[in-house]
Protein backbone atom coordinates (compact mmCIF):
# COMPACT_ATOMS: atom_id res chain seq x y z
CA UNK A 1 0.00 0.00 0.00
CA UNK A 2 1.42 3.32 -0.73
CA UNK A 3 1.61 5.66 1.87
CA UNK A 4 2.14 9.09 -0.20
CA UNK A 5 0.33 9.66 -2.65
CA UNK A 6 0.29 13.29 -2.32
CA UNK A 7 3.44 14.01 -0.39
CA UNK A 8 1.80 16.90 1.44
CA UNK A 9 4.76 18.06 2.92
CA UNK A 10 5.73 19.01 -0.24
CA UNK A 11 2.29 21.26 -0.52
CA UNK A 12 2.07 24.01 1.86
CA UNK A 13 -1.35 24.02 4.07
CA UNK A 14 -3.90 26.66 3.08
CA UNK A 15 -6.27 28.54 5.65
CA UNK A 16 -8.92 27.40 3.32
CA UNK A 17 -10.04 24.22 1.63
CA UNK A 18 -12.24 22.75 -0.65
CA UNK A 19 -15.40 22.04 0.93
CA UNK A 20 -14.44 24.00 4.20
CA UNK A 21 -15.80 27.40 5.42
CA UNK A 22 -13.39 30.32 4.36
CA UNK A 23 -12.26 32.06 7.68
CA UNK A 24 -12.81 36.10 8.14
CA UNK A 25 -8.91 37.71 7.35
CA UNK A 26 -9.31 38.67 11.08
CA UNK A 27 -9.57 35.13 12.04
CA UNK A 28 -6.99 34.02 9.48
CA UNK A 29 -4.31 36.56 10.36
CA UNK A 30 -4.93 35.58 14.43
CA UNK A 31 -4.78 31.98 13.36
CA UNK A 32 -1.59 31.94 11.79
CA UNK A 33 0.07 33.83 14.28
CA UNK A 34 -0.96 31.38 16.53
CA UNK A 35 0.41 28.62 14.33
CA UNK A 36 3.69 30.34 14.02
CA UNK A 37 4.14 30.53 17.99
CA UNK A 38 3.46 26.80 18.48
CA UNK A 39 6.27 26.78 15.78
CA UNK A 40 8.82 28.23 17.84
CA UNK A 41 7.17 26.84 20.99
CA UNK A 42 8.19 23.24 19.92
CA UNK A 43 11.06 24.15 18.11
CA UNK A 44 12.94 25.83 21.23
CA UNK A 45 11.59 22.62 23.85
CA UNK A 46 13.02 20.02 21.37
CA UNK A 47 16.06 21.38 20.27
CA UNK A 48 19.02 18.70 19.84
CA UNK A 49 16.26 16.01 20.29
CA UNK A 50 15.44 13.23 17.85
CA UNK A 51 12.04 11.53 18.38
CA UNK A 52 9.46 12.17 21.31
CA UNK A 53 10.24 14.59 24.46
CA UNK A 54 7.82 13.88 27.31
CA UNK A 55 6.99 17.46 28.63
CA UNK A 56 6.47 18.30 32.29
CA UNK A 57 2.69 18.38 32.00
CA UNK A 58 1.43 14.78 32.30
CA UNK A 59 0.61 13.26 28.77
CA UNK A 60 1.60 15.69 26.65
CA UNK A 61 4.90 14.97 24.29
CA UNK A 62 6.33 16.97 21.73
CA UNK A 63 8.11 15.61 18.48
CA UNK A 64 11.09 15.97 16.45
CA UNK A 65 12.01 14.03 13.53
CA UNK A 66 14.79 15.15 11.39
CA UNK A 67 15.19 11.58 9.40
CA UNK A 68 11.71 10.09 9.12
CA UNK A 69 12.66 6.77 7.65
CA UNK A 70 10.05 4.21 6.02
CA UNK A 71 6.57 3.71 7.68
CA UNK A 72 6.22 2.63 11.08
CA UNK A 73 4.06 0.09 12.55
CA UNK A 74 2.94 0.91 16.21
CA UNK A 75 -0.24 0.89 17.82
CA UNK A 76 -1.95 4.29 18.29
CA UNK A 77 -2.64 5.01 21.67
CA UNK A 78 -5.95 7.22 22.31
CA UNK A 79 -4.50 10.86 21.64
CA UNK A 80 -5.27 14.21 20.26
CA UNK A 81 -2.31 14.85 18.10
CA UNK A 82 -1.24 18.61 16.53
CA UNK A 83 1.24 18.81 13.69
CA UNK A 84 3.27 22.08 14.07
CA UNK A 85 5.35 21.77 10.95
CA UNK A 86 5.37 18.74 8.59
CA UNK A 87 2.62 16.35 7.78
CA UNK A 88 1.54 12.51 8.30
CA UNK A 89 0.02 9.86 7.16
CA UNK A 90 -1.28 6.64 8.70
CA UNK A 91 -2.63 3.29 7.16
CA UNK A 92 -5.64 2.01 8.70
CA UNK A 93 -6.30 -1.47 7.36
CA UNK A 94 -6.27 -0.04 3.51
CA UNK A 95 -7.58 3.20 4.54
CA UNK A 96 -4.89 6.40 4.13
CA UNK A 97 -5.64 9.24 6.60
CA UNK A 98 -3.63 12.44 6.14
CA UNK A 99 -3.13 15.46 8.43
CA UNK A 100 -0.94 18.55 8.70
CA UNK A 101 -0.48 21.99 10.39
CA UNK A 102 -4.28 22.49 9.01
CA UNK A 103 -5.72 19.58 10.94
CA UNK A 104 -5.74 18.18 14.37
CA UNK A 105 -5.84 14.28 14.69
CA UNK A 106 -8.01 12.16 17.24
CA UNK A 107 -7.54 8.37 18.20
CA UNK A 108 -10.40 7.17 20.58
CA UNK A 109 -9.48 3.43 20.50
CA UNK A 110 -6.21 1.55 20.66
CA UNK A 111 -5.79 1.50 16.45
CA UNK A 112 -2.73 -0.68 14.49
CA UNK A 113 -2.01 1.66 11.91
CA UNK A 114 1.46 2.15 9.75
CA UNK A 115 2.67 5.85 10.37
CA UNK A 116 4.76 7.86 7.88
CA UNK A 117 6.19 11.38 8.72
CA UNK A 118 6.87 13.59 6.02
CA UNK A 119 8.84 16.74 5.85
CA UNK A 120 10.87 19.21 2.70
CA UNK A 121 14.25 18.31 4.25
CA UNK A 122 16.24 18.38 7.29
CA UNK A 123 16.06 21.60 8.39
CA UNK A 124 12.33 21.40 8.18
CA UNK A 125 11.82 18.82 10.85
CA UNK A 126 8.87 17.34 11.84
CA UNK A 127 7.46 19.12 14.59
CA UNK A 128 4.14 18.30 16.65
CA UNK A 129 3.08 17.17 20.19
CA UNK A 130 0.15 14.30 21.36
CA UNK A 131 -1.75 14.48 24.58
CA UNK A 132 -3.28 11.21 25.49
CA UNK A 133 -6.86 10.78 26.45
CA UNK A 134 -8.21 9.82 29.69
CA UNK A 135 -11.45 8.13 29.16
CA UNK A 136 -12.36 8.83 32.20
CA UNK A 137 -11.57 12.49 32.25
CA UNK A 138 -13.97 12.60 28.87
CA UNK A 139 -16.40 10.72 30.82
CA UNK A 140 -16.42 13.70 33.53
CA UNK A 141 -17.21 15.74 30.90
CA UNK A 142 -19.67 14.10 29.75
CA UNK A 143 -21.37 13.74 32.94
CA UNK A 144 -21.71 17.77 33.21
CA UNK A 145 -25.39 18.92 33.28
CA UNK A 146 -23.81 22.29 31.67
CA UNK A 147 -22.49 19.94 28.62
CA UNK A 148 -24.43 20.86 25.62
CA UNK A 149 -26.33 17.53 24.69
CA UNK A 150 -27.26 18.05 21.25
CA UNK A 151 -24.34 16.64 19.54
CA UNK A 152 -25.03 12.90 20.35
CA UNK A 153 -25.05 10.34 17.80
CA UNK A 154 -25.64 6.70 17.72
CA UNK A 155 -23.86 3.92 15.66
CA UNK A 156 -20.36 3.00 15.87
CA UNK A 157 -17.78 4.56 12.94
CA UNK A 158 -13.79 4.87 12.46
CA UNK A 159 -11.87 5.12 16.40
CA UNK A 160 -9.49 7.52 14.32
CA UNK A 161 -10.60 10.71 12.77
CA UNK A 162 -9.07 14.38 11.35
CA UNK A 163 -11.05 17.58 11.75
CA UNK A 164 -10.27 21.00 10.71
CA UNK A 165 -7.81 23.20 13.73
CA UNK A 166 -9.48 26.35 14.41
CA UNK A 167 -8.53 29.02 17.04
CA UNK A 168 -10.25 27.96 19.76
CA UNK A 169 -8.55 24.89 19.94
CA UNK A 170 -4.92 25.75 18.83
CA UNK A 171 -5.03 28.47 21.30
CA UNK A 172 -6.04 26.02 24.21
CA UNK A 173 -3.27 23.82 23.14
CA UNK A 174 -0.92 26.88 23.24
CA UNK A 175 -1.57 27.72 26.91
CA UNK A 176 -1.24 23.84 28.00
CA UNK A 177 2.10 23.83 25.72
CA UNK A 178 3.62 27.19 27.59
CA UNK A 179 3.19 25.14 31.32
CA UNK A 180 5.79 23.38 30.27
CA UNK A 181 8.06 26.61 30.98
CA UNK A 182 5.95 27.08 34.22
CA UNK A 183 6.03 24.26 36.40
CA UNK A 184 4.60 26.06 39.09
CA UNK A 185 1.58 26.41 37.20
CA UNK A 186 0.89 22.64 36.33
CA UNK A 187 -0.75 21.39 39.38
CA UNK A 188 -3.77 23.75 39.01
CA UNK A 189 -3.68 24.80 35.11
CA UNK A 190 -2.87 21.95 33.66
CA UNK A 191 -5.88 20.08 34.27
CA UNK A 192 -8.22 23.28 33.45
CA UNK A 193 -7.04 23.55 29.91
CA UNK A 194 -6.91 19.67 29.42
CA UNK A 195 -10.50 19.68 30.04
CA UNK A 196 -11.09 22.39 27.96
CA UNK A 197 -9.35 20.50 25.18
CA UNK A 198 -12.08 17.69 25.44
CA UNK A 199 -14.62 20.15 25.62
CA UNK A 200 -13.22 21.56 22.59
CA UNK A 201 -12.52 18.39 20.75
CA UNK A 202 -16.75 17.07 22.17
CA UNK A 203 -18.07 20.30 20.39
CA UNK A 204 -16.02 20.13 17.02
CA UNK A 205 -16.47 18.21 14.23
CA UNK A 206 -16.78 14.90 14.49
CA UNK A 207 -16.93 15.10 18.36
CA UNK A 208 -19.88 13.14 18.35
CA UNK A 209 -17.47 10.14 17.55
CA UNK A 210 -15.38 10.91 20.52
CA UNK A 211 -18.49 10.79 23.37
CA UNK A 212 -19.87 7.69 21.97
CA UNK A 213 -16.20 5.92 23.04
CA UNK A 214 -17.53 6.66 26.79
CA UNK A 215 -21.28 6.31 26.20
CA UNK A 216 -23.05 3.30 28.24
CA UNK A 217 -24.81 1.14 25.63
CA UNK A 218 -23.22 3.03 22.31
CA UNK A 219 -22.20 0.82 20.02
CA UNK A 220 -18.71 2.59 19.82
CA UNK A 221 -18.59 1.80 23.67
CA UNK A 222 -19.41 -1.44 23.35
CA UNK A 223 -16.48 -2.05 20.64
CA UNK A 224 -14.03 0.03 22.92
CA UNK A 225 -14.81 -2.36 25.57
CA UNK A 226 -13.62 -5.66 23.27
CA UNK A 227 -11.04 -3.70 22.34
CA UNK A 228 -9.67 -3.39 25.94
CA UNK A 229 -10.66 -7.45 26.41
CA UNK A 230 -8.58 -8.23 23.47
CA UNK A 231 -5.78 -5.61 24.25
CA UNK A 232 -5.29 -7.22 27.93
CA UNK A 233 -5.61 -10.73 26.73
CA UNK A 234 -4.20 -10.51 23.13
CA UNK A 235 -1.37 -13.62 24.07
CA UNK A 236 -4.94 -15.96 24.33
CA UNK A 237 -7.03 -17.85 22.27
CA UNK A 238 -10.04 -15.49 20.72
CA UNK A 239 -13.18 -17.03 20.96
CA UNK A 240 -15.04 -13.88 19.32
CA UNK A 241 -18.72 -15.02 20.81
CA UNK A 242 -17.24 -15.00 24.14
CA UNK A 243 -16.05 -11.44 23.67
CA UNK A 244 -19.64 -10.06 21.90
CA UNK A 245 -21.14 -11.95 25.35
CA UNK A 246 -18.90 -10.02 27.24
CA UNK A 247 -20.09 -6.61 25.63
CA UNK A 248 -23.80 -8.11 25.27
CA UNK A 249 -23.78 -7.79 21.31
CA UNK A 250 -24.21 -10.41 18.86
CA UNK A 251 -21.28 -12.16 17.09
CA UNK A 252 -22.75 -10.42 13.51
CA UNK A 253 -22.94 -7.14 15.16
CA UNK A 254 -19.76 -7.11 17.11
CA UNK A 255 -18.34 -8.10 13.39
CA UNK A 256 -19.97 -5.18 11.67
CA UNK A 257 -19.49 -2.29 14.11
CA UNK A 258 -15.69 -4.06 15.23
CA UNK A 259 -14.87 -2.93 11.65
CA UNK A 260 -16.32 -0.07 10.89
CA UNK A 261 -14.42 1.26 14.48
CA UNK A 262 -11.00 -0.14 13.55
CA UNK A 263 -10.76 -1.19 9.81
CA UNK A 264 -9.84 -5.33 10.34
CA UNK A 265 -12.09 -7.95 11.82
CA UNK A 266 -11.33 -8.74 15.25
CA UNK A 267 -9.36 -11.85 14.71
CA UNK A 268 -7.50 -9.34 12.67
CA UNK A 269 -7.02 -7.32 15.65
CA UNK A 270 -5.76 -9.41 17.50
CA UNK A 271 -3.14 -10.66 15.16
CA UNK A 272 -1.67 -7.29 14.68
CA UNK A 273 -1.67 -6.67 18.40
CA UNK A 274 0.17 -10.18 18.90
CA UNK A 275 2.59 -9.42 15.76
CA UNK A 276 2.99 -5.80 17.42
CA UNK A 277 4.15 -6.71 20.51
CA UNK A 278 6.84 -9.73 18.83
CA UNK A 279 8.15 -7.22 17.35
CA UNK A 280 8.85 -4.96 20.08
CA UNK A 281 10.22 -7.98 21.90
CA UNK A 282 12.84 -8.88 19.24
CA UNK A 283 13.70 -5.24 18.55
CA UNK A 284 14.29 -4.04 21.74
CA UNK A 285 13.80 -6.63 24.18
CA UNK A 286 16.60 -8.89 22.29
CA UNK A 287 14.28 -11.85 22.78
CA UNK A 288 14.64 -15.03 20.70
CA UNK A 289 12.42 -15.13 17.74
CA UNK A 290 10.97 -18.77 18.90
CA UNK A 291 10.45 -17.11 22.62
CA UNK A 292 9.35 -13.97 21.55
CA UNK A 293 6.34 -16.22 19.08
CA UNK A 294 5.62 -18.55 22.47
CA UNK A 295 5.34 -15.21 24.35
CA UNK A 296 2.70 -13.27 22.12
CA UNK A 297 0.37 -16.68 21.75
CA UNK A 298 1.90 -18.92 18.68
CA UNK A 299 2.15 -22.24 18.07
CA UNK A 300 3.20 -22.57 15.24
CA UNK A 301 6.97 -20.36 14.51
CA UNK A 302 6.72 -21.26 11.35
CA UNK A 303 3.08 -19.60 10.62
CA UNK A 304 4.58 -16.90 12.94
CA UNK A 305 7.68 -15.97 10.76
CA UNK A 306 4.98 -16.13 7.91
CA UNK A 307 2.36 -13.26 9.26
CA UNK A 308 5.65 -11.66 10.26
CA UNK A 309 6.88 -11.35 7.31
CA UNK A 310 3.41 -10.14 5.86
CA UNK A 311 3.06 -7.30 8.05
CA UNK A 312 6.16 -6.02 8.33
CA UNK A 313 7.64 -6.91 4.79
CA UNK A 314 10.55 -9.24 5.57
CA UNK A 315 11.38 -12.14 8.43
CA UNK A 316 11.66 -11.45 12.10
CA UNK A 317 16.04 -11.68 11.92
CA UNK A 318 16.36 -9.77 8.09
CA UNK A 319 13.48 -7.11 10.16
CA UNK A 320 15.81 -6.65 13.42
CA UNK A 321 19.02 -6.20 11.20
CA UNK A 322 17.53 -3.74 8.72
CA UNK A 323 15.94 -1.96 12.48
CA UNK A 324 19.53 -1.89 13.76
CA UNK A 325 21.34 -0.51 10.49
CA UNK A 326 18.61 2.17 10.59
CA UNK A 327 19.13 3.22 14.13
CA UNK A 328 22.92 3.07 13.43
CA UNK A 329 22.74 5.85 10.48
CA UNK A 330 20.59 8.28 12.90
CA UNK A 331 22.98 8.06 15.65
Amino acid sequence: MDLNPTDPAHSPPSSHEPGEPAMPEAEVQRFEAMRRELLAVIEHITHGVEGLLETAVEGLGVYRVTNPGGPKHSVQKPVFAVIAQGSKQLLIGDEVVEYDPMHYLVASVDMPVVGRVLIRSPDEPYLGLRLELDIREIGDLIGDEHLPQDIASDGASRGLYVNRLDCALLDAVLRLLRLHQNPRDIAILAPMVRREILYRLLMNGQGALLRQTVLQDSQMNRVAKAIRLMRDSYAQSLRVEDIARDVHMSVSSLHHHFKQVTAMSPLQYQKNLRLQEARRLILTADMSVALAAHTVGYESSSQFSREYSRLFGAPPLRDKRRWQEEETAIL
